[in-house]
């Protein structure tokens, strides 16, 4: 027979709302898309805050040209967020060694995950946009069963490998109960640097394909460029430039996310069913 198990979402202090970047596979851009996001956020007069939770792999440290060596303080026995152009950021990269891998198994890594959420003193802010490790496994289950997703969006290529894993992760937020507020399309098309020539070196459609078949917007697509790569390696987020025509993009998906979390349903408890065949 089966076993229905609530799991209740606590709200976490001093945040308001709160927005999950997401991927179904490694290698979309997903961390750099997050980290353009909280930006542009920033820069529409927001208060933002940023959680790197890919507990294995962090970059956001690196992203917002924080020094390898930086560390959080610590007041009354809470994190005090890392400030990065105006963002305020934890990441697993600010509590341990850059050069040392977290060799955890999962629980392990879903544990530091809930210690970086609830123990870390979020300032109010309006949102924070947490980035998340790819694929599906436990530290999405326990960020979708112990807080309070408002909503998430999906990071993809245009390649048909990545669209399908795009899928499974529109599934799973699906499965525990979050909103998914619509799909980003990165690296959507080369852009020379030289002649200014477009190219659709990953395919092209792919990712409005998938948003209209799952009945979500496509938020954005946003082009591949040398500038966006080269600001990235230099910790200063092309967001930053929002009279850039790629900080124009990232500041029409902060907009349109925006857009998307007034008209989503409210975070609610997932219900898991286990089923013994």
């Amino acid at each position: 027979m089966p076993e229905e198990l609530k799991s209740a979402a606590s709200k976490i202090v001093g945040v308001n709302q709160i927005i999950a970047v997401a991927s179904g596979k490694g290698g979309v851009g997903k961390s750099t898309v997050a980290t353009n996001l909280a930006v542009a956020l920033m820069q529409a007069g927001h208060k933002v805050g940023l959680l790197d939770a890919d507990i294995y792999g962090p970059s956001q440290g690196a992203l917002f040209g924080l020094p390898s060596d930086t560390r959080p303080d610590v007041v009354d026995n809470q994190l005090v967020p890392v400030v990065g152009h105006g963002v305020h950021c934890m990441s697993m990269s600010f509590l341990a060694s850059s050069k040392t891998p977290a060799i955890w198994r999962g629980p392990m890594a879903s544990g530091a995950l809930q210690q970086m959420l609830s123990q870390t003193a979020w300032p109010g802010l309006d949102y924070l946009v947490i980035d998340m490790p790819p694929g599906t496994g436990d530290i999405q289950l326990t960020l979708a069963q112990q807080v309070p997703v408002s909503g998430a969006v999906i990071v993809t290529t245009p390649q048909d490998i990545a669209l399908l894993d795009a899928r499974k992760g529109i599934e799973m937020f699906r499965k525990v109960a979050v909103p998914v507020l619509g799909m980003v399309e990165n690296m959507s098309q080369f852009i020379c640097p030289s002649c200014g020539e477009a190219a659709d070196i990953f395919g092209s459609g792919g990712g409005e394909r998938v948003a209209a078949e799952y009945a979500v917007p496509l938020l954005a697509q946003i082009p591949l460029t040398a500038e966006t790569r080269a600001r990235s390696d230099a910790g200063e987020p092309v967001a930053l430039d929002s009279e850039s025509a790629v900080g124009r993009v990232f500041a029409n998906l902060a907009a349109a996310t925006l857009g998307q979390l007034t008209q989503a349903k409210g975070p609610t408890a997932p219900i898991i069913s286990i089923v013994d065949d």
